[in-house]
Formats: structure tokens, C-alpha cells, sequence
């Protein structure tokens, strides 16, 4: 197998350093969530301006998580077979033409179809991050790498519900979506000037008998699959809550649109101080005192939300502390579980970290169709969320009982002999 040293990887006038890996990877593990968040304060103006209702445009959001779900199952083999760079940028240009055609939809139909094809444009982001990632580091070099895309990461949906609220109360929700359309832009001209090509591209590995291979070794190992459920609990949950708190911080608490874009800003200031917390911890604790911390941080919010929001009406504290303690655990969770799940398997890093995505965004998916067939956001808020807090905890307690040692994740890669270039 050839060296995966970073160093050797690149070309003299692209190092793809830990430092470089962790903030275009967070750039792009940003692209999905940017654009969810851009559009979140948007959606009570959408329903007025298309003359349509709630669901109809909750619609759109459910459109794009199942763009974004499915569509990783492509992109990740994709990116194995032709490889990590190319792939990025066709699916990038997919979602530049779908932001143009949110732009310009004349009917709620037409916009759902656009969101549909963001989410299918989007998806390449954090699929294509994790796997570069797997592709130049392991162990302590890996997680430092994810904790330093999740902190860059973090400031996506900082930015995203402040952007967008401003965005929409000073040139109205049409110029989101030129926001979109720059992003687009820009990512692609990263991708074209900043980033070398990290994996070995071998098209075997796209035939369909291989990839369905692929795909049963992961699900059939314990190890990956409940590492997976972990985190799609947790993040799962985020994307749930996207889809309710604007509902309810808007339309029960009464804030305007640029009141919940900053408003926002609470909840990520939780995960970035959870994010350095990690940081500076990393090397004192080990991988199952880290993810305690986390699973105690997740847990905590899902008993409160439980609690409070069923006692008593919502305000902005009562929905934002909760929030931040639970992404706070997430930013705990993430580089450990990513780092041991996708550790096995070197030479399918792509399809690992779709499925590990597809999983993750999945359960945003599934969150989003409950809360939108209960009705009341604030008790599907307060059921959904503790629920998949619940889902986490109990994934990580079984893991732990079937998790691979650390050499075998490491020094030994199970991964099956199914892609090797002939």
C-alpha cells in the first residue's frame, strides 16, 4: 500500500499539513449546515410569500436532509473509485445550480425540487472532509484533525442563522440564496487552487458487487455501526432541532429574524468552548473519559428539554441552555467516534464516511418528518431530542463492549481486500 504520509501525498506547492486538512475540512464540513442554517429564518416568510403553509415549507427542509442522506452513499464511493478532488467539485457545481434555481423558483414545488438538489450538492462536504482526513492521519494526529474542523465547523452555523436573519430582514429571503450561489463559488475555487489530491482513485471499486460489499463489511462490523449510532444521536438531534427552533423562537417566543440569527450565537459559543475544552484535554484523558464527558453533556440537555419545555412555556433560555450543553457534548463526541469508527478501513474511507453521513443525516431526516407530523414544536422539541440523546448513549454503551482494540484499528485494518488496483 503506498505511504500515507501527508508530506509524500502532496506536491511541493500544496502541503496538506494538519493545520491546512483541519480548516479547508471544516470549510467543508460547513457547506451542508451553512446552507440549512442560511435558510432556517427564512422559512415563516417563505410560507407568505409562496401562499402556502407550514408543512409545505418544512417540506423543503425534509427535501434537503433527504438530498443530503442519500446522496453521500454516492458521493463517498465516487470519490474512492475517480477520486476526493474531482468528485468535490462536480458535486459542488450541483449545488451552485441548485441555488440558482432556489433563487429563481416561482412555486413552492419548484423550490422544493431546488432544496432537494442542494441537499444532493451538499452532501460531498462532510463526506469528503472525513475521508481526506482518514487518507493523511490516524489516532491522536486524526482526532486533532476533527477537533480542529469541528471548531472551524462551529463557526458555519455561527455565522449561517446571523447572516441569514440579517440577510432576509434587510433584502429579503431572495438574497439568501445569492449567499448560497457565493459559497458555491468559493468552495470550488478552494478546491481548485488549495487542495491536492489525498486518496487513490481505482474505479474497481465503484462496480456494483464491490460497493455493496463495502458497504455489508461496515454495517456487519459492530465496531463502525454502533460508533455511527453515537454520533448519529447526537448530531442528529442538532439537525432535528433546526428544523423546530425557528418555529418555536419566532413564532411562540417572538423574536425576529435577526433577533434568532444572533440568538444563535449562544448555542455555538457552547460548542466552541466545548471544542477547545477538547482540545486541551485530549492528551490527559482517554478516548472513553473524553466520551463520557460528552454522553454526561447530551444527556443532561435531553432530561432538561424533557423537563422544562413540558412545565413551562418557552422563552429563549429555556430552549438555548439546554441546546448549548448538547452541542457541548457533541463537540466532545465527534473526533473520537469519527477518529475509532472509520479507523479500520483505509482503503474505502470514502464509502465509511458516507455511511457514517448518511447515518448522521439521516437522523435529522427522521427527525425532521416526526416533528413536522406532531404539530407542536415545542413537544416535539421536548421528545424527539431526548430521545435520540437516549439513542447515543445507549450505542456508546454497547460499542464499548464491542470495540476493536486499538492496534487492530490501527496497525491491523480490517479492512476487506475488495479494492485493491489490479
Amino acid at each position: 500500500m503506498p505511504d500515507s504520509s501527508p508530506r509524500e501525498k502532496a506536491s511541493p506547492l500544496v502541503i496538506m499539513s494538519e493545520r491546512r486538512v483541519g480548516i479547508i475540512g471544516g470549510f467543508l464540513s460547513a457547506i451542508g449546515p451553512l446552507a440549512m442554517s442560511l435558510y432556517t429564518p427564512a422559512m415563516p416568510d417563505i410560507v407568505a410569500a409562496f401562499g402556502t403553509t407550514e408543512s409545505a415549507v418544512k417540506l423543503t427542509l425534509t427535501a434537503y436532509f433527504g438530498g443530503f442522506c442519500f446522496a453521500q452513499l454516492i458521493c463517498g464511493p465516487l470519490s474512492d473509485g475517480y477520486g476526493r478532488k474531482p468528485i468535490t467539485i462536480l458535486f459542488m457545481s450541483v449545488y451552485l445550480a441548485a441555488s440558482v434555481l432556489a433563487l429563481l423558483a416561482p412555486t413552492i414545488e419548484i423550490m422544493v425540487l431546488a432544496r432537494l438538489l442542494q441537499g444532493v450538492g451538499a452532501a460531498v462536504g462532510v463526506t469528503m472532509s472525513r475521508a481526506i482526513v482518514r487518507d493523511l492521519f490516524t489516532s491522536d494526529q486524526s482526532a486533532r484533525v476533527m477537533n480542529l474542523i469541528g471548531i472551524v465547523l462551529s463557526v458555519g452555523p455561527a455565522i449561517g442563522p446571523t447572516l441569514g436573519g440579517l440577510t432576509l430582514e434587510f433584502f429579503g429571503w431572495h438574497a439568501i440564496f445569492m449567499v448560497m450561489i457565493l459559497q458555491g463559488i468559493v468552495v470550488i475555487t478552494i478546491m481548485l487552487l488549495f487542495v491536492q489530491e489525498t486518496g487513490h482513485p481505482d474505479p474497481s471499486r465503484i462496480r456494483p458487487k464491490t460497493l455493496i460489499r463495502s458497504y455489508f463489511s461496515l454495517l456487519k462490523t459492530p465496531h463502525f455501526l454502533l460508533a455511527s449510532l453515537v454520533l448519529t444521536g447526537a448530531t442528529g438531534a442538532l439537525y432535528t432541532s433546526a428544523t423546530i427552533m425557528p418555529f418555536i423562537l419566532m413564532s411562540r417566543v417572538g423574536l425576529s429574524p435577526s433577533q434568532f440569527g444572533m440568538g444563535m450565537l449562544l448555542q455555538t459559543a457552547f460548542y466552541i468552548s466545548g471544542g477547545i475544552i477538547y482540545r486541551l484535554m485530549m492528551h490527559r484523558l482517554s478516548v472513553f473519559q473524553m466520551s463520557c464527558i460528552g454522553l454526561l453533556c447530551t444527556c443532561s440537555a435531553s432530561i432538561l428539554l424533557a423537563v422544562m419545555l413540558r412545565i413551562y412555556e418557552p422563552s429563549y433560555l429555556r430552549v438555548m441552555l439546554p441546546m448549548g450543553l448538547y452541542v457541548m457534548g457533541i463537540a466532545f463526541l465527534t473526533p473520537q467516534m469519527t477518529t475509532v469508527a472509520m479507523a479500520p478501513f483505509p482503503q474505502i474511507a470514502g464509502s465509511a464516511s458516507a455511511l457514517m453521513g448518511f447515518f448522521q443525516m439521516g437522523g435529522g431526516l427522521v427527525g425532521g418528518i416526526l416533528s413536522a407530523s406532531m404539530g407542536d414544536p415545542v413537544i416535539a422539541m421536548a421528545t424527539l431530542l431526548p430521545l435520540m440523546g437516549l439513542l447515543s448513549l445507549i450505542s456508546y454503551i454497547m460499542w464499548n463492549r464491542f470495540k476493536l482494540p486499538l492496534s487492530q484499528t490501527i496497525e491491523h485494518p480490517i479492512t476487506p481486500k475488495i479494492s485493491e488496483p489490479r
